[in-house]
């Protein structure tokens, strides 16, 4: 029999084989945003003498992102709808066929335009990937998944990027054969992932499965969803912080070297899989942690906006990114907690969207705010006072709703 807060066996080949998957294709959208990160300056030099090109090859970079923030919560009904499996593999094929487009494309708005069909792409994986960890676990053993999906995102942000700028020195077009490795995976997942059903799927917390079926129709959750999904959009804007601005920070202090600045980058990046493995060691629901983990950001951050030099830079992005480690499983493994089997899809595909908007807007408001006071290290400052602010709300409010129940009659 599963463990307690396991729906499925934790244990054996089969498990090792469903964990391996769930966890590859969680990477296939953070290879999508980051491999080929290196090679945009050649693609930059190959279409010069295309109009507009100064902003259609960033774009190639940042669209999936985009697309996947948009269509997330699309691609969540069509999970409930279709059946998480089923779409999974359909979207692990496409993502190769799209993935792959711009090594026979000429046109660079062709390029783009099969850049967001991988976003399409990414959100139905994403979005499949996610539920099915909540279909299949609960409890303590479904956090400790959460946790590693994002340890196996952080760790591999790092390694697409190294991978892609190795492939890239081959031609601007090499790093996108990577994509097709997800032709490998989709009969792995026809394989090797077990369909869920309502009676596997809505397990409770205790890891005692309940029957949804014959279950009187409700309402999606739309009102406890809505505070969660909001402070991820804001908790993804912290995330990304570092992996985005952490090489124009070093800039700025007199750091040029790309290889002081890559070491820089794995060593946050270290940090934050060192918070998600954090994570599912604690015990305890993670909502009470919230605050002092957005405190821990914001501490982060103070240290790079006040940092002088490059070390205390990288300590600063090092007790950021702790935070951020944390940061993100808590927010993910909470707003799976108020979802049942029948919500899951629609209530992932909401979670996955309010994280990628976050992602892509990232950039965005830090160079708002370097235009409005100077620097872009005091822009990481500012980012910092509002996760501070962010960290106080959410205390006070714990403290209010805890004064709120013990005042209820016993």
């Amino acid at each position: 029999m599963p463990p307690s807060g396991a729906i499925l066996p934790t244990s054996g080949a089969a498990h090792r084989l469903r964990v391996t998957l769930l966890m590859a294709g969680s990477c296939l959208p953070i290879l999508g945003a980051v491999l080929i990160a290196p090679v945009l300056p050649k693609m930059q030099d190959h279409f010069a003498d295309v109009p507009g090109a100064g902003a259609l090859v960033p774009m190639a970079l940042t669209v999936p992102a985009l697309a996947l923030g948009l269509l997330a919560p699309f691609a969540g009904v069509i999970v409930d709808r279709l059946g998480r499996k089923r779409l999974l593999i359909a979207a692990t094929v496409l993502y190769a066929i799209f993935g792959t487009a711009p090594l026979w494309l000429e046109s660079l708005g062709a390029i783009v335009a099969s850049r967001a069909l991988v976003g399409v792409a990414e959100a139905a994986i994403m979005t499949c990937c996610t539920t099915l960890i909540g279909d299949y676990y609960s409890g303590r053993v479904r956090d400790r998944y959460l946790a590693l999906q994002t340890m196996c995102a952080s760790a591999s942000a790092t390694a697409f990027f190294v991978i892609g700028g190795a492939a890239g020195s081959a031609g601007w077009r090499t790093p996108f054969w990577i994509y097709a490795v997800s032709l490998l995976i989709a009969p792995l997942m026809a394989i090797g992932l077990p369909r869920p059903t309502a009676a596997t799927g809505a397990a409770a917390e205790d890891g005692e499965s309940r029957d949804t079926a014959g279950a009187p129709k409700r309402s999606f959750p739309f009102r406890q969803l809505a505070g969660i999904c909001g402070l991820t959009v804001f908790g993804a804007l912290v995330f990304y912080t570092v992996p985005v601005e952490m090489s124009y920070l070093l800039d700025d202090l007199g750091v040029t070297a790309t290889s002081a600045i890559g070491l820089a980058t794995a060593i946050a990046s270290a940090a934050t899989v060192a918070g998600a493995i954090t994570f599912a060691k604690l015990r305890g629901a993670p909502a009470p942690r919230l605050p002092l983990v957005f405190a821990l950001c914001a501490a982060g951050f103070a240290v790079m906006w006040l940092a002088n030099s490059a070390p205390l830079l990288i300590v600063g992005a090092v007790l950021n990114c702790l935070g951020t480690g944390l940061l993100l499983p808590s927010l993910l493994t909470i707003a799976m907690s108020r979802l049942d089997f029948a919500d899951r899809g629609r209530g992932t595909g909401l979670w996955t969207a309010s994280f990628f908007i976050g992602q892509f807007i990232c950039p965005l408001v830090l160079i708002a705010a370097e235009s409005a006071l100077g620097t872009l290290a005091a822009a990481v400052g500012l980012l910092g006072l509002a996760s501070a602010v962010v960290a106080a709300g959410l205390f006070l409010t714990a403290r209010r709703s805890a004064a709120a129940v013990a005042a209820l009659p016993q």
